[in-house]
Order: structure tokens, then C-alpha cells, then sequence
């Protein structure tokens, strides 16, 4: 599938929370995939021009699950700490697509990278099961 090459970067704000944080008063790690996930919803809602609810109703698709996430940890964060996550779609494919996420410190320090695969899913007419669906053009553009 030729493609044009996804250019827009989305940034979120974020303060983490005492409830982010383990008892050595840094973010416990799976916090930072709910960040990541909620970037992502976020990314799309700037890409699209609405709220994922709405664009998951408009293009007639059940979601946008992960299959794979990894990510890389630098720079520890903790209670307080105000960051910025910078979001952005780095490929897209037939039906699926990556994100790559980058949370950075007030000072610009990279704390955390991101790194998800997701798959766009449908519900089959006929078997009713779950399944990829390929990504709508209009989708694509909306990110180059």
C-alpha cells in the first residue's frame, strides 16, 4: 500500500499524579502505557477532528487495539513532575499501523519512548467475530 509519510505530531500536557507513582514515590511503569494510550486516542481525536467514540461510529470500526507495545525508560518521573508526551503515527499499512511516543521532562530530557502496533478492527458481517480492516484512505491523509 503506498501511503504518504505520517507527519503530524500530537503533544499532551500531562502532571503525574500520587496515583501514578509506586512507594519510592516514582511513575509505576504500567502507568506510563495508560498515558501512552490515552495519547493515542488523543492523537487521533487532533488527526480526525473528533472524539474516538465518534470517529470509531463514522468509519463503522469496533477500535484500534493494541498487538504489540514495548517501550524504553530513561529518565525516572515522579509525583509532581509536569511532562510532555509527544505522539505520532510512524507507519501505517494495510490494517494496522505504529505510534511512537515520546515523554519528556520539563527540561526536555527524554524519559520514556513509546512503542505501539495497533490493528484497525471490524466485527465480520457474516460470523460476527473480530477482525482487521483496512484502514480507510481518508484516515491516512488525515495524518500526512
Amino acid at each position: 500500500m503506498d501511503t504518504p509519510e505520517p507527519r503530524l505530531v500530537h503533544t499532551r500536557a500531562v502532571t503525574i499524579e500520587w496515583g501514578d507513582c509506586d512507594p519510592a514515590g516514582i511513575v509505576f511503569y504500567p502507568r506510563f502505557f495508560a498515558m501512552f494510550d490515552a495519547s493515542t486516542a488523543a492523537l487521533f481525536q487532533a488527526a480526525l477532528g473528533m472524539p474516538k467514540i465518534a470517529w470509531a461510529k463514522h468509519f463503522g470500526v469496533l477500535g484500534i487495539p493494541m498487538v504489540d507495545t514495548r517501550a524504553r525508560f530513561h529518565v525516572p518521573s515522579a509525583y509532581g513532575d509536569e511532562v510532555t508526551i509527544e505522539s505520532r503515527v510512524t507507519a501505517f499499512r494495510r490494517s494496522s499501523f505504529d505510534v511512537v511516543h515520546r515523554l519528556l521532562k520539563q527540561d526536555g530530557t527524554l524519559g520514556v519512548e513509546g512503542f505501539e502496533t495497533r490493528v484497525w478492527t471490524a466485527r465480520d458481517a457474516e460470523t460476527g467475530r473480530i477482525r482487521s480492516a483496512p484502514i480507510p484512505a481518508e484516515v491516512i491523509a488525515a495524518f500526512a
